[in-house]
């Protein structure tokens, strides 16, 4: 069985994808192909921005991203307690200071309430500044942007929507990617819109800010890329990845109709067992993973155990909360409680989930993890 059938999928989509490398192949244009403005532009029409601009991966979108808006020494970049490292690091890199806030424990996104409380102890102790909050969609599941935002905009904050994980999720008829003042996402292969290596895109309504992002994605060109106007970075997605995104971008809408039967049907075996993931009324989420959480760290230990012994593949996604990586163990805290993303650490655990799942797999998988609870 495999944890996400990416194999699959590529049987589906096989003729419209092979013919599309062909022809990248055929025209040998590699690099910001005609494909490449073709996918930018089908994309920000379906995420509901005015540019989508591509990049080599979704962690240099989001540097991309800091470096545009300037973020560096001693500004404070929110961000929440429970993500991958990614979400941050372009930030630290240019010399910004990462807070974190806990999450909140139904949606494990970061929670606003957690967010003020820690934009209030900056501001009061008065020795870095409060630049952005990334806010993250979590698993596919859209973070709470009314309040986010509304967070954000009392205290003059830039909020930065990481779509990682989001692209095909909703909030009623607004699609995650055009949340915040700026979105990043990524298309590593286990994406709900996954290419077959790295890529990733910024989304922005700014003329200015786009044209800037562009800029810095290619070495800081101004009228060609050997007439430089600023230090930039060298971030272009391949014209071959694109080629292959076209037509699982067209798939997409009914892949996500798909993934929220099949998270339905998973829920409806599970929810009498262990926790399955809470969507809030009115938002879709992508569910880039479907997550449950087990009553302690020993019981997913268990469970883990019995499924590989079963083969049935498991992830732990993920077990380490920021705050308490060596990497970070001089960022400020703040005294900030962090139990939610504590405990979503110690007792989640991801199990097989793709459009491509059939019931039987999900029965046999559930059966699998009733068993263990029962005991």
């Amino acid at each position: 069985m495999e944890y996400i059938n990416l194999h699959a999928q590529y049987k589906k989509l096989e003729k419209e994808i092979n013919e599309n490398i062909k022809i990248v192949l055929e025209n040998s244009n590699y690099i910001l192909g005609e494909q490449v403005q073709l996918f930018e532009s089908c994309l920000a029409q379906y995420v509901g921005r005015k540019y989508a601009i591509t990049c080599s991966d979704g962690t240099a979108a989001l540097q991309l991203i800091y470096m545009a808006y300037g973020i560096g020494k001693n500004d404070v970049v929110f961000c929440p307690d429970m993500t991958f490292i990614a979400s941050i690091e372009p930030a630290v890199m240019l010399g910004a200071v990462p807070v974190f806030c806990d999450i909140d424990k139904k949606t494990y996104n970061i929670d606003p309430v957690c967010l003020e409380r820690q934009i209030i102890e900056v501001i009061n102790e008065g020795k870095y500044v409060p630049k952005a909050v990334v806010a993250v969609d979590f698993l596919g599941n859209p973070a709470e942007f009314d309040k986010i935002n509304d967070v954000a905009k009392k205290y003059g904050l830039l909020v930065i929507e990481d779509a990682a994980q989001g692209i095909g999720a909703q909030i009623g008829k607004r699609m995650c990617g055009s949340f915040g003042d700026i979105s990043a996402t990524s298309f590593f292969p286990s994406k709900p819109l996954g290419c077959y290596g790295d890529g990733g895109a910024v989304f922005v309504d700014d003329d200015a800010i786009a044209n800037t992002i562009m800029s810095l994605r290619s070495h800081g060109k101004g009228i060609d890329k050997y007439h430089n106007i600023r230090i930039g970075i060298n971030s272009r997605l391949d014209t071959i990845q694109a080629a292959i995104l076209i037509p699982k971008l067209k798939e997409l809408p009914i892949e996500m109709e798909k993934r929220t039967v099949l998270a339905d049907y998973y829920s409806k075996i599970l929810n009498d067992y262990v926790i399955t993931p809470f969507v809030a009324e009115n938002n879709i989420s992508s569910y880039a993973q479907y997550v449950i959480q087990v009553e302690s760290r020993e019981k997913r230990d268990e469970l883990r155990k019995v499924l590989e012994k079963n083969g049935v593949p498991s992830l732990i996604y993920y077990p380490c909360p920021m705050h308490s990586m060596p990497v970070f163990e001089d960022v400020p805290t703040y005294n900030m409680n962090y139990d939610n993303s504590t405990h979503y650490s110690e007792c989640s655990v991801g199990i097989p989930f793709s459009p491509y799942i059939t019931k039987e797999e999900q029965d046999y998988v559930s059966k699998l993890i009733i068993s263990v609870c029962k005991q």
